[in-house]
C-alpha cells in the first residue's frame, strides 16, 4: 500500500507552488506599464514618505516615487540581471567543465587553478571590485555575476565527467570508433548535465541576492532605476524615522523571489532524484 504522499507527490506538489510563484513574477514582468498605477521613476516632492493608503498601497519613498510601481518595474530589473547571469555561466561553464574533466592535461589544471583563485576571494567582495572597475550599469552587473558563477557549473559538470568516463559504456563508445567529441557530448554530457540543471534555480536565487546586495552597498545599479536592493537602501535610513513602508516591501519581494527559485531547485532536485522515482 503506497503512502497517502509519495516523496514523488510532494515533489510535484512543490513544484506546483514554485511555478505559481514563478508565473506570478513573469505577470509582473510582461505586464508591469498595466498593472504598475504610478511611474517608477517619477519623483513626486509633494508627496514624500507617504503611509500605504488607498492611492499608494506600499506608500512612497523619500523622493516621492510610488514603492508599488518601483517594487513591480523592479522585478524586470532584478530578474533580468540573475537569469542572464546565470544563463552566461551556465552556457559557458558546462563546456568548459565537460572538456577539462574529459582531457588531464596542463591546461585543464591551469584552468582549475584560475577557478581556484576566483573562488579564493568572499563573492561579495570581488564582485564589488568587478562592477565598481566595470561601472555601474545593468549589463554590467549581469556580466560580473555570470563570470563568478562559471566556475560552479564546471566544477559540478567535471565532478560529474570524472565519475564518467572510466565507465564500461564510454570505453564501449572507444571500442566502437567513437570520437572524443561525439563521446563528450552524446554520452558523458547526457548523464552528466542534472547536477547543472538543478543548479540553475538555486544559482537565479544567489544571483538575486547578490544583485539587491552589492546594490544596497552602493556598488550595484544606480538610482533612479527600480531595483529591489536600492529601494531597501534608501528605505533604511528612513526606518529609525518610523518609516517601515520603504524597506518592509521591496524586501518581501526579494524574499519571495529568492524563496520562489529556491522551491523549484529543491522540485526539480526531487523529482532527479532516483529515490524519489522509486518511491512515487
Amino acid at each position: 500500500m503506497k503512502p497517502l504522499f509519495s516523496l514523488r507527490g510532494r515533489a510535484n506538489a512543490t513544484l506546483i507552488v514554485g511555478l505559481a510563484l514563478l508565473a506570478l513574477q513573469i505577470v509582473l514582468i510582461v505586464f508591469a506599464p498595466v498593472i504598475a498605477p504610478h511611474s517608477p521613476i517619477d519623483a513626486d516632492p509633494s508627496n514624500i514618505l507617504k503611509p500605504p493608503s488607498w492611492h499608494y498601497w506600499f506608500g512612497t519613498d523619500v523622493s516621492g516615487m510610488d514603492i508599488l510601481s518601483r517594487v513591480i518595474y523592479a522585478t524586470r530589473i532584478n530578474l533580468l540581471i540573475s537569469v542572464t547571469a546565470v544563463a552566461i555561466a551556465f552556457a559557458i561553464g558546462v563546456p568548459i567543465g565537460l572538456f577539462i574533466g574529459y582531457y588531464r592535461n596542463l591546461l585543464s589544471t591551469l584552468v582549475m587553478r584560475v577557478f581556484d583563485f576566483i573562488q579564493s576571494f568572499p563573492v561579495f567582495v570581488i564582485g564589488m571590485a568587478l562592477v565598481s572597475v566595470m561601472g555601474q550599469e545593468i549589463w554590467n552587473v549581469a556580466i560580473v555575476l555570470a563570470v563568478l558563477f562559471i566556475p560552479m557549473f564546471a566544477r559540478l559538470i567535471r565532478a560529474e565527467v570524472l565519475s564518467l568516463r572510466d565507465r564500461p559504456f564510454i570505453s564501449a563508445a572507444v571500442c566502437s570508433g567513437a570520437t572524443d567529441t561525439a563521446i563528450m557530448f552524446r554520452h558523458i554530457l547526457p548523464n552528466a548535465i542534472t547536477p547543472a540543471i538543478v543548479q540553475i534555480s538555486i544559482s537565479i536565487g544567489m544571483a538575486i541576492l547578490l544583485t539587491a546586495g552589492l546594490s544596497f552597498v552602493g556598488a550595484g545599479v544606480r538610482m533612479p532605476t527600480p531595483e529591489w536592493g536600492l529601494m531597501v537602501a534608501n528605505g533604511a535610513q528612513q526606518m529609525i524615522l518610523g518609516v517601515w513602508w520603504a524597506a518592509l516591501f521591496p524586501g518581501l519581494a526579494i524574499i519571495v523571489s529568492v524563496l520562489t527559485f529556491a522551491i523549484l531547485g529543491d522540485a526539480v532536485k526531487r523529482l532527479s532524484d532516483p529515490v524519489t522515482r522509486g518511491k512515487s
